[in-house]
This record gives structure tokens, sequence and C-alpha cells, in this order.
């Protein structure tokens, strides 16, 4: 099964903000990754904007012509982007508003707001709902209970134990997208995937729709140059 590859482009945002200014050029990154072979742009709107704005999630959805992935805590100011934006594809993950980076995918105990009524109207809008979970069967089956279309399964663990235990690892990320695509769940992945361990990962699922890469793509591009880096993570995912 061929497998998507989104770029996740905070990291470009991140970079402008330091400076202030339009340098670089967020929209005009966004259309070079989509020339250079990406099948998607992902998006991170965070509340304190430190890195993608509220503006450039607006802009960045009039001129995308690939999948567009916005992700983030369903609040009241991110529901407002999506049923504005209508974006291919809604990740929804569980950050506080404080937090540095996901870290962690949705448990049972983040239930104190209506997950099943916010998946339900954002799926009104024509937006493939997924939801970021940890590698538990418990946590697919909680996706299918509130109508998600897919997972993204957060790789963090994986990627923190792949030098030292890779074989063991990964045993709880094919278990759980074997019983989510058993549940007519599409199977995503996202967080520290990079050139070196992406290619195991992809072997072992094949069937894996999509990866979401931001952090590790872009410091790649400073050694490699950004055309030669999207194309050698295409590599891995062949």
């Amino acid at each position: 099964m061929y497998t998507r590859l989104s770029v996740n482009v905070n990291k470009i945002a991140t970079i402008r903000n330091a400076r202030g200014g339009n340098n670089p050029d967020l929209i005009k990154i966004v259309k070079k990754i989509e020339s250079l072979g990406a099948d998607g742009i992902t998006v991170h709107p965070r509340p304190d904007e430190r890195h993608i704005t509220t503006k450039d999630v607006y802009e960045i959805a009039e001129v995308i012509t690939t999948e567009f992935n916005v992700e983030g805590f369903p609040d009241e100011r991110f529901l407002k982007i999506i049923n504005d934006i209508r974006p291919n594809q809604v990740t929804l993950v569980p950050d506080a508003p404080n937090t540095l980076t996901s870290n962690r995918g949705w448990n049972y105990s983040d239930l104190d707001i209506n997950l099943n009524l916010i998946i339900e109207k954002i799926k009104k809008t024509g937006s493939k709902v997924s939801l970021f979970i940890d590698p538990s069967v418990e946590m697919v089956r909680l996706a299918v209970e509130l109508g998600a279309d897919r997972v993204e399964l957060y790789t963090g663990l994986y990627a923190e134990s792949y030098q030292q235990d890779k074989e063991s690892v990964i045993l709880k990320y094919i278990e759980s997208a074997d019983y989510a695509i058993k549940n007519d769940l599409e199977v995503n992945a996202g967080h520290d995937l990079d050139l070196i361990n992406l290619e195991f990962f992809k072997q072992a699922i094949p069937a894996l729709r999509e990866v979401s890469i931001g952090h590790a793509l872009v410091c790649d591009s400073l050694i490699y140059g950004l055309e030669k880096t999207i194309q050698l993570y295409l590599s891995k995912l062949k």
C-alpha cells in the first residue's frame, strides 16, 4: 500500500517567528513542498501561536493543492477554524495549552469533553477525523466508539526505543494497526519519525496510510536540502 507523506510545517513557522517578518515565506515553502512530491501539509495551530498562527492556517487553506491536515485540541477556537476552512483531515490531540509538543494520545480520563459530538460535527463539514492515540487496542476501540475515521499512532515510544528494542516495541503498533484496519479505521502515524526509523516502521505496517513528519525533516533539509530530503523520506515509504 502506498503511504502518504504529510509534511508538518510548524518548524518553518518557528524559524520565521524567531525574527518576525516573513522570512522564510511559509506559503512559498508550502507550495515548494507540494511541488517536490509530498502528499500533504500538516499544521498544528496552538493557542499561543508560537509557530503556526491562525492567519497561517487560513492562508494555507487558500493555496494548498494536496491534502490539508489540521491538528489540535478541539477547543472553541480550533473548532471555528475547522468549520471555516473544512480541511481534508482533522487530527484531534489531547494537548494542554502549555504543552511543548504532542507527547501522548487520548485516554479515557480525557473525556470530560464530548468527543463523540465534536467528531460528529466535524464529519458533517466533510473533513475526515483522525484520533491521536497511543499504540493500544483499547484506545483504537475508543476511536471506533467515538466514530473516528482514522487513528494516528503516537510514535514517540517507538522512536525512543528504536535503537535498543525495535523488534519488541513495534509489536504494540502492529497489533493496534491490525485491530484498527479490521474495524474499518485507516492508520496514520507521527512523532519523531525520521530517516533512520521510518523504513522499519513502514515495513512492519504495510497498510500505513500516512505519516506526518516535521521536525526531523526540517533538520535533515539543513544537511541535504529540501528537495533531496523529501525524496529520501518518500523512498523510505516505498
